[in-house]
């Protein structure tokens, strides 16, 4: 288990290219269940724009490969393929 300040801290990065992504800015989450949802970076990479709402970067979870002491690695494709 880990709570939401420990994630903002970590890096995130993806495994697709090694870029790193930015700092974490929100969560979201499903009301009913509880369950995270996505992670919400403010990130200006144009790659990622398929991913952006505004300035953020919305990264679904199922596109995030662990959670680490340091970093969170995420598999975003080079061509940013919509989920």
């Amino acid at each position: 288990m880990f709570k939401v300040t420990d994630l903002a801290s970590k890096d995130i990065i993806n495994v697709a290219d090694g870029r790193r992504l930015g700092p974490l800015k929100d969560l979201e989450i499903d009301a009913e269940t509880g369950k995270v949802q996505a992670l919400v970076l403010r990130n200006p990479e144009k790659y990622l724009r398929v991913f952006r709402r505004g300035k953020d970067v919305v990264i679904p979870w199922s596109r995030i490969k662990t959670i680490g002491l340091d970093a969170i690695l995420v598999e975003l494709p080079w061509d940013g393929l919509r989920q």
